[in-house]
């Protein structure tokens, strides 16, 4: 009720009731009593609301889009950060939920990025629009830095704005009538993109899974690689190694078998592989170093969590031509018609920054903030594992995967949040097969990952 009705409302109250009560009046001497006769004009009542007309068009809502459960699961963890600073204005808090890059980009790549940028305001320097596909010298430099003698050529390499829009624009090649597996627990774009282009069924909240999508189930037990003998057929199997959350990688031996899985079974493979600079162990960097993986894969990435891009955004895909459909068509076509169709390329500022990156002296400067946030993983991986907790990743990915058995992912959240202020992400938001384990992320000042780590250490102690 607007403030106008509540007082409209408050005076014909009050001046009701004053209207037809007894009216009593002290004369000199005596006492009269004169009884008011029950108002029937002069009464004040509050104005009839207005009712306002709201127009609506008379266009449906997309029905995938309305599939999708609550917000997306970095925003919604943002919304509850963002809540918990206004209820304790005067905390520190520390976030090590969102995996956003948080040490400067090295000067030798911004460097480049300012001189593209000035050369902007010369004659001699300006440039419009580029090829949709990336400039050549870029694609040329991801080519033989990431893929040298693996048969990728650079007219294979797409640059775009990141490996999250074109896991979107992938989406849009393949369409909605295919199926589509996933790894459980996995990145939520997989998931949420193929909602919205209407690959699913509904949301089944008994089990915390979308009808239709096959859930590759990755736990401790089976080393966080599914066993394939009880995965069905589906076109399309999202993976991604280092794996977003489990911070585990496939070995070389595990992504044979995948690949032996996909040509079985007729699938492509989309294969994430954002994190491949933070490998450790000896497992492969590519899925194209498994013989044959040409014929069934395609890879996409980025320079986000190796240059510190999060915000720049300049990343790859890579579509072999040897990747064909049921009919012998080129995917490498159609994913070519899409990009030229959703997207004008990726900024030329940021692809003189890209091709920096892959400068000897890039590279080099790369490999030393990588090395920072892997140290940060270390020293987050022997808190929890001097407290107790069975933890898992970290060696070969920025991302550390804490096992709370036998609680909610969100409750665990929450109390770390509450009792430390300090942001993590629950594993759920990531799949069935996250509940009960928290990600913690390594990107963070040294000083803060200091502070947090002692923080939980006054929790759990």
């Amino acid at each position: 009720m607007s403030p106008t009705q509540l007082l409209s409302t408050s005076i014909s109250s009050s001046s009701s009731a004053f209207l037809a009560a007894p009216i009593a009046f002290k004369a000199r001497n005596q006492n009269v009593s004169i009884a008011s006769k029950t108002p029937s004009i002069c009464t004040c009542a509050a104005a009839p609301q207005e009712q306002k007309t709201v127009y609506k068009t008379q266009v449906s809502r997309n029905a995938n889009i309305a599939k999708l459960q609550a917000g997306y699961l970095f925003p919604e963890v943002a919304r509850r950060r963002n809540a918990h600073m206004l209820k304790y204005p005067d905390a520190k808090v520390i976030s090590l939920g969102i995996g956003d890059t948080t040490e400067p980009i090295p000067e030798v790549i911004t460097s480049a990025i300012a001189k593209r940028a000035e050369a902007l305001s010369t004659l001699e320097g300006y440039s419009g629009y580029g090829p949709e596909q990336g400039e050549k010298p870029l694609r040329t430099a991801i080519a033989s830095t990431f893929y040298s003698g693996l048969g990728i050529e650079e007219d294979d390499i797409f640059v775009s704005d990141g490996a999250k829009c074109d896991i979107s624009r992938l989406q849009m090649v393949f369409g909605a009538n295919v199926t589509m597996a996933v790894q459980d627990p996995s990145y939520p774009a997989y998931v949420d993109s193929s909602v919205i282009m209407g690959q699913t069924g509904q949301f089944q909240k008994d089990v915390e899974k979308y009808g239709k999508i096959e859930y590759m189930r990755c736990t401790p037990e089976n080393g966080f690689f599914p066993d394939l003998s009880k995965v069905s057929r589906t076109d399309i199997i999202f993976f991604c190694s280092p794996n977003n959350p489990t911070g585990s990688a496939a070995t070389r031996e595990q992504l044979t078998l995948l690949v032996q899985f996909a040509k079985d079974n007729g699938s492509i493979i989309v294969y994430d592989s954002a994190y491949a600079m933070y490998m450790s162990d000896d497992n492969p960097r590519s899925i194209f170093e498994i013989p044959g993986a040409k014929e069934v894969a395609l890879e996409t990435s980025s320079f986000s969590k190796y240059a510190g891009f999060t915000g720049v955004r300049l990343g790859w895909t890579v579509v072999p031509k040897q990747l064909l459909y049921s009919d012998g068509f080129p995917v490498v076509k159609d994913f070519n018609r899409v990009v030229c169709t959703s997207f004008n390329g990726a900024s030329n500022i940021c692809q003189a920054g890209g091709r920096a990156c892959l400068s000897p002296e890039g590279l080099k400067a790369m490999s030393e903030v990588i090395g920072f946030y892997k140290e940060n993983s270390n020293i987050i991986m022997d808190t929890f594992n001097s407290l107790g907790f069975n933890v898992y990743g970290g060696k070969n990915a920025p991302y550390v995967w804490v096992h709370f058995p036998g609680q909610s992912s969100w409750d665990v959240f929450s109390e770390i949040l509450e009792k430390t202020h300090v942001v993590t992400t629950p594993g759920s938001g990531f799949g069935p097969g996250g509940e009960g384990f928290v990600r913690v992320s390594a990107f963070g000042h040294r000083e803060n990952v200091l502070e947090a780590c002692r923080r939980f250490k006054q929790l759990y102690n």
